[in-house]
């Protein structure tokens, strides 16, 4: 397992933070799209554009690079502050999000943004098509893994389950998937709406390798994935335990934070918290 220095933790929060920014600057922006669940996300998708992923922002699409699915493409206005920061795309288009014109859409478009590999909206459907991202990678012997970031309330639908068992049949062991268990969802709870414990027991009885990790804590969730690669029979799931809304006091655990925009004082709440500062 690799040794992670503490400059590269520090870095990696950072980065984390400022996807917190930048998501909610777009979404104040557009006055539309879904903070909770891109809130809950950022440590996770800074390990993996920053650290993680094989990828080259001058190729996006380079036959070798790793693949990233944003299955909960909901969520996608951390995705693309994170694509952005990357260098995909100037950072000036995300003030275009959402517009008629603009390559960055309301939900992820593979045709449309540099960098995005699965068009995304519909839930349930990253595990079926990281799937097969990884299967043809097997066949073609290209050396790229997939990674697919879900959210837990999607887990409620049968199409994932589909996807897992394809998964564990053909042995995908380039194939990782990563669940932002946040415990909260459009209407509320997931707990109460359709539990999904036992969780972990599930994907273990669908004979995939689990792992559980403190989502917003970036070393583990960067030697999760080292342990992934450290695997080589089975697909593995990283079920990372989250707060929905992180990092904002008064979205943090609400389910009403799911799609709704901050208005101007909230917003200025958002962005001092955000930046450490006091709001009164």
């Amino acid at each position: 397992m690799v040794g992670y220095t503490e400059s590269l933790i520090r870095e990696l929060e950072e980065h984390a933070r400022q996807l917190r920014i930048d998501s909610m600057d777009m979404i104040y922006r557009r006055q539309a799209g879904h903070p909770g669940g891109s809130l809950s996300a950022a440590e996770i998708m800074a390990a993996l554009f920053f650290s993680k992923l094989r990828i080259d922002p001058a190729r996006p699409g380079w036959p070798e690079r790793d693949r990233f699915i944003l299955s909960k493409g909901h969520a996608s206005a951390v995705l693309y502050a994170a694509l952005a920061k990357r260098g995909f795309f100037p950072m000036h288009d995300l003030q275009e999000w959402g517009d008629l014109e603009c390559h960055l859409q309301g939900h992820p478009d593979r045709l449309k943004t540099p960098g995005v590999d699965m068009t995304s909206g519909i839930l349930g459907h990253g595990i079926a098509v990281g799937t097969g991202l990884a299967l043809a990678g097997r066949c073609r012997g290209l050396g790229y893994r997939v990674y697919v970031l879900l959210g837990d309330g999607e887990c409620q639908g049968g199409i994932v389950w589909e996807g897992a068992m394809t998964a564990a049949k053909y042995r995908l062991s380039n194939l990782t998937a990563i669940v932002d268990f946040n415990d909260v969802q459009l209407d509320g709870p997931v707990h109460e709406i359709m539990p999904l414990e036992p969780f972990a027991a599930k994907w273990r009885a669908f004979n995939w390798n689990v792992l559980e990790i403190h989502g917003h804590n970036v070393r583990q969730i960067l030697e999760a994935f080292d342990m992934t690669e450290d695997t080589h029979d089975r697909p593995t799931v990283i079920v990372a335990h989250t707060t929905k809304g992180k990092g904002v006091s008064f979205m943090e655990n609400d389910a009403h934070w799911h799609g709704v925009p901050p208005n101007e004082s909230q917003y200025a709440q958002v962005v001092a918290e955000l930046n450490g500062e006091d709001y009164d």
